[in-house]
């Protein structure tokens, strides 16, 4: 099937998503979507998809003018969607969520099951994807719930398939596997649409690449474009794409992390028993699929969250913070760059000066008396934006009106712009773009050489392999295995898979 997107445009009052795109997918082509979070990726394909409607444009397959008020309608013309978060029922079988929405019945309205296990196996066999039918979906690895979220469309007959952020949660292994689906699929007629922000990936499965910049189509390229070629698209100029780093001197001790359990919010132990160390001048990458403890024990550090147990403790520089609040750890010299900036590293409606003094406002530089020193505050909020180029009409503007890239700016300048012993980077480059990576990076790597220990957090395996000097591999809550950084990608996605011997 031919799927022609025409003049594709979508607004949100004065942001314009995407802008006047036009894309065209021939059948049995995989054809990589690739561009920033934020570029209007999965905004067009959700305009595709009949979740949202486009204000100007229209959407064509094999040449036929297509209305689609929901989603139901694309299904019903053939187009399938995999979103990055899943969309699956975790008590359910394999077979139920295949079936939700379109259930074969029996006699009297009766669900027929049988059938629903015939379609799965059918599907499952014909492109060799090993799933189970009657598996519940919560006991199966997140490459295999993948594998059931393209079964499911391709039971409702899909045969324009959208992949948005497939490899975000999977190790390199499953990533593999993906991509060989991938190439079956598209052997066999289904068009494929994958939108990432990976070059790796692209360059090996794709047939064609568009890339989006901005919400409008910035170029086209082939799978043997250079990987500098693509980023400087995507950001519309020259990257550095590599980490220049000298090798680690690693001095004294700074983080011990003695016995650490920790429970999630479901009262269930997502940290289990966890030691580490972490030395002046060394970078340590706790590596890992994401959801395999990472975030709980980074709360733990902070002091969000306390140990399970009587055993459990951690020290920085040898005082003990296993018990410590917030502000104690950040006083005692923790820097600490959240995973998810918006919910936990900024308050949208402040201004980036506000911002920049949250975990600071009591301290001396900033305060006059009892009430905040606001020439002060400018001061050093114009100084950090200039450092850290933080691109903003001004200090006193929204941090809600900044980019991603800006915004994670605003996140890493206050946390480094304090005395800090320790810094704690999770996900620190999460959803910005490929120019703010590289400064992001190398503010990370003058932390280590300047003698500060780093504890980073990372699912972006490339990431980790460019910064780390140790990495540590979690799995199912415990560190499964400590390994170098020339480490290989496949030895790194067994520790990730939970392959130990």
């Amino acid at each position: 099937m031919k799927l022609e997107l025409c003049g594709i445009t979508k607004r949100f009052g004065a942001l314009v998503a995407n802008d006047a795109i036009d894309l065209v997918i021939e059948p049995g082509e995989i054809h990589a979507l690739l561009g920033e979070n934020g570029a209007g990726k999965s905004t067009l394909m959700n305009v595709l998809y009949g979740l949202y409607t486009a204000d100007e444009g229209h959407i064509e397959l094999d040449g036929v003018k297509q209305n689609f008020s929901g989603p139901g309608d694309a299904m019903a013309a053939g187009i399938g969607m995999v979103h990055q978060h899943f969309m699956l029922i975790p008590v359910f079988t394999v077979a139920e969520n295949v079936a939700l929405g379109h259930e074969p019945t029996k006699a009297l309205g009766i669900m027929d099951l049988a059938t629903a296990r015939k379609n799965v196996i059918e599907i499952s066999d014909r492109f060799g994807f090993n799933v189970d039918p009657d598996a519940l979906i919560e006991d199966l690895p997140v490459g295999v719930q993948q594998r059931v979220e393209i079964i499911k469309a391709l039971s409702r007959d899909a045969k324009v398939l959208v992949l948005d952020e497939p490899t975000a949660v999977l190790t390199p292994q499953e990533t593999d596997e993906l991509m060989e689906i991938m190439r079956q699929l598209a052997k066999s007629g289904t068009s494929i649409v994958f939108i990432t922000h990976k070059l790796r990936e692209v360059k090996a499965v794709a047939d064609r690449i568009t890339v989006i910049r901005l919400g409008k189509v910035v170029g086209t390229a082939q799978p043997d474009a250079s990987t500098s070629e693509l980023a400087s698209l995507m950001v519309g100029r020259e990257v550095m794409l590599t980490v220049d780093k000298k090798l680690a001197t690693p001095g004294k001790v700074v983080l011990e992390v003695d016995h650490v359990s920790v429970l999630d919010d479901r009262l269930q132990k997502a940290v289990n028993d966890v030691s580490f160390q972490v030395h002046e001048g060394e970078i340590l990458a706790l590596a890992g699929v994401q959801g395999n403890g990472q975030t709980e024990l980074a709360e733990f550090l902070l002091g969000l969250r306390k140990p399970w147990g009587k055993e459990g403790k951690s020290s920085l520089n040898g005082k003990e913070i296993t018990n410590a609040t917030v502000r104690q750890s950040l006083d005692s010299g923790l820097g600490f760059i959240p995973e998810d900036r918006k919910t936990d590293g900024l308050v949208s409606e402040f201004s980036i000066a506000e911002n920049l003094m949250l975990n600071s406002s009591y301290k001396s530089r900033f305060t006059k008396g009892l009430n905040i020193n606001f020439a002060a505050r400018k001061k050093i909020a114009n100084e950090l934006i200039e450092e850290f180029d933080v691109r903003t009409p001004s200090a006193e503007t929204p941090a809600s009106k900044l980019s991603g890239g800006n915004q994670q700016k605003v996140v890493v300048a206050r946390e480094l712009s304090r005395e800090i012993k320790l810094l704690i980077a999770s996900q620190p480059t999460r959803g910005v773009d490929v120019g703010s990576i590289e400064f992001i990076h190398e503010r990370i790597i003058a932390e280590r050489d300047a003698g500060k220990a780093v504890v980073l957090i990372s699912t972006e395996l490339d990431e980790v392999l460019a910064l780390a000097d140790r990495i540590a591999v979690m799995y199912r809550g415990k560190i499964v295995g400590v390994v170098g950084p020339t480490t290989s990608r496949e030895d790194l996605g067994k520790l990730m898979a939970g392959v130990t011997a």
